[in-house]
């Protein structure tokens, strides 16, 4: 019992990460109806930012960690929002009359390019960062299998939940939350009262790149160790955890997120590892078969 909730608490904190990076993903289809497949690698921008940002920080003495938290945080999301906004107006802007698959590639193209761009320009190493949220908090002991939660985890996982009760208030509850369901119901109407469309996708963009560079900020924490790689990685198991979730909605987007970080920790300590991303792939299919839209998903109504 102790290995599983111990398990449970591994599996909510990278869960956290996942629903975090995911939100993007269905931000953006559910506001122009395309899957940014670009949005992953954004997210591992993010994490070189928030690195290089720790590392300068630490060469002109600034060590105190609420204070290095708090300028990597304001650092990394206004540079990786400024990436999403650059992948918006070029991959995405220009071809939105054009037939639905010309973005997607687009989007793809980007992808390989923010790849091969950090590859030449950090290298291709892993890029480590020395601990700097230590400590944790011990649950279970029973002279057996000791359960223990760490700080980063706690901060993950209120981060997260702090993140998604403020998006959820300004999609619900502002201008800029209704220009966004606006949008994403008639494009060519909302236009038509008075909503300027581009400034909406675009600030959707960014908004949905400023909360991957806090999952990238989070990941990079966590784990200590990055490569240019990450972001397909990432990329494909938040594009899982929104379509498990129910791609458009952001609540099924935290909550697929969820999933897909349960499924891989638990798999990983009760079955084989190599076969975790196997296990995440299989839940989706099966749960794509019974519940086509994803489990918080509605169906598309087509206007006629």
């Amino acid at each position: 019992m102790e290995y599983f909730i111990q398990q449970l608490i591994n599996g909510l904190a990278l869960g956290s990460i996942y629903g975090l990076i995911a939100i993007g993903y269905t931000m953006v289809y559910g506001i122009v109806g395309m899957i940014n497949f670009a949005h992953g690698d954004v997210f591992m921008v993010g994490t070189y930012i928030a690195l290089i940002a720790f590392l300068a920080l630490i060469a002109i003495g600034i060590t105190a960690v609420p204070v290095a938290l708090l300028l990597v945080l304001i650092i990394a999301m206004a540079l990786t929002a400024l990436y999403g906004w650059t992948v918006e107006r070029l991959a995405y802007r220009p071809l939105r009359g054009s037939f639905r698959l010309a973005p997607l590639i687009s989007a793809i193209g980007m992808a390989i390019a923010l790849q091969n761009y950090i590859q030449v320009a950090q290298g291709a190493r892993v890029k480590p960062l020395p601990p700097i949220i230590t400590g944790n908090y011990t649950l279970i002991d029973n002279g057996g299998f000791v359960v223990q939660v760490s700080n980063i985890q706690i901060i993950i996982v209120l981060t997260t939940v702090a993140l998604m009760l403020v998006f959820s208030w300004i999609v619900s509850a502002t201008a800029l939350g209704r220009n966004m369901r606006a949008t994403s119901q008639d494009l060519k109407m909302a236009s038509l009262v008075g909503i300027n469309v581009d400034r909406t996708i675009s600030l959707t963009f960014v908004i949905g790149a400023a909360l991957a560079s806090v999952a990238s900020i989070m990941f990079l924490l966590y784990y200590g160790v990055i490569d240019f790689f990450i972001g397909f990685i990432a990329g494909i198991k938040a594009f899982t955890a929104a379509v498990l979730g129910g791609i458009g909605s952001l609540p099924g987007a935290m909550l697929g997120g969820l999933l897909i970080g349960l499924i891989e920790t638990f798999w990983s300590a009760y079955f084989s590892v190599a076969y975790k991303d196997v296990a995440a792939f299989s839940i989706l299919a099966i749960v794509l078969i019974f519940m086509p839209t994803g489990i918080l998903g509605r169906p598309e109504v087509e206007k006629v």
